[in-house]
């Protein structure tokens, strides 16, 4: 399996990592599981719905 770096801010990771431990999962399982969902609804939306998604994806980590 290939790693990745990705850079959030740490409000963003504490959040991931809050859902990770009250769901007993690795915050990798929680990363992967969001962008299987997100890769999911982006190839059944139109492009626009695509652009949309990825906005409010955007405005999470702000």
């Amino acid at each position: 399996m290939a790693r990745i770096l990705v850079s959030m801010p740490d409000k963003f990771l504490e959040s991931i990592d809050k859902l990770a431990d009250i769901e007993q999962r690795s915050r990798s399982e929680l990363v992967r599981e969001a962008l299987r969902s997100y890769i999911k609804k982006s190839n059944a939306a139109s492009p626009k719905q695509a652009a949309d998604n990825a906005k409010i994806l955007e405005s999470l980590l702000d």
